[in-house]
């Protein structure tokens, strides 16, 4: 494990005492899941969902467990939920935001997908804050307080509720950080352009992306530039997404909230759970947000990549007649 950085000299330490020079360094120090600092959080059977590890456990206690709260409404949240209830525990979803998938479904979308799983045996508590973690005699947790002071059991508290940037190694190289070690486009750290950081430890134009798909896109142009195969840059990642939820579609991408300047067209099918929204400015596709029937998902997110107008092609967005 690499400790510390000297930038002077360029020379990286492990916690062995190995050392290694460098001409360029990069750092992909990832992430770590965030835990609120809750009265409770060191119980047995707490803990943040970060990596298989963290998954075997929850295989494990799914086994010898009944009741599990999952904190965190989003979609790797939503994931473990469906996981541990096809492993026979009894699930309750516990979310500060007004609907699930807050960041990526508008509150249509969002109240029909909460019906679903809801219909498939899960359970949910939106716009709840969680206060505390009960402990039993054993020291394993037993249930899960909320502010309003009622309680849930709970054997197991998965806590899904985002990641922190891992810039321990990097704030001790004296390398600028807000919320990740900020970079320019070139991915090169504004403190030392010897330094390169890419993935979720980076912060590039006040963004820290939680997803590996701007990974891709900074390690492309970071690679580029460590070549010397001319200049790439990284002007930042416009998102899709999607629900690995089995069985059901949903996908959301750019600017789908909308807002002024903006003008909607939305197809609405509750009886057949069909909702799609796609999101328009000065003619151009700029956010789509669709629930039941996904098939043209790429293609409305190609469109909004692209930026050009669909003028011509207004009348046939909403079913998927975007070609030529």
């Amino acid at each position: 494990k690499v400790v510390s950085i000297d930038r002077t000299r360029r020379i990286v330490t492990a916690d062995d005492g190995t050392q290694a020079p460098y001409d360029r360094l990069l750092l992909a120090t990832g992430s770590t899941p965030f835990l609120p600092p809750l009265p409770g959080t060191q119980l047995d059977g707490v803990l943040g969902y970060r990596d298989i590890a963290d998954t075997q456990y929850m295989i494990d206690a799914a086994a010898r467990h009944a009741h599990a709260v999952v904190i965190g409404g989003g979609l790797l949240g939503l994931e473990a939920a469906n996981g541990l209830m096809q492993r026979g525990m009894q699930v309750t979803v516990v979310h500060l935001g007004p609907w699930l998938l807050d960041r990526q479904l508008d509150e249509t979308a969002a109240r029909l997908l909460q019906t679903s799983l809801e219909e498939r045996g899960l359970t949910f508590r939106l716009s709840t804050q969680t206060q505390a973690y009960v402990g039993g005699m054993d020291g394993r947790v037993q249930a899960v307080r909320f502010q309003d002071g009622s309680e849930i059991p709970a054997e197991l508290v998965v806590v899904a509720a985002g990641v922190r940037p891992n810039v321990g190694v990097a704030q001790q190289a004296g390398l600028h950080c807000e919320r990740g070690i900020v970079v320019s486009d070139t991915m090169q750290t504004v403190t030392d352009p010897r330094v390169y950081a890419v993935g979720e430890c980076a912060a590039h134009r006040g963004v820290a992306y939680g997803l590996v798909a701007p990974l891709f896109e900074q390690g492309k142009v970071c690679a580029n530039h460590l070549a010397m195969h001319g200049i790439g840059r990284y002007t930042g990642s416009r998102l899709s997404t999607k629900l690995k939820v089995t069985g059901i579609e949903l996908f959301s991408a750019g600017d789908f909230m909308g807002g002024p300047g903006t003008e909607e067209i939305v197809l609405s099918d509750p009886l057949a759970r069909v909702y799609k929204k796609l999101v328009l400015k000065d003619d151009k596709l700029v956010g789509a947000c669709m629930y039941g029937d996904t098939r043209h998902g790429s293609d409305y997110f190609q469109l909004i990549k692209d930026g050009a107008s669909v003028a011509a092609r207004r009348s046939g967005l909403m079913f998927g007649q975007i070609a030529g």
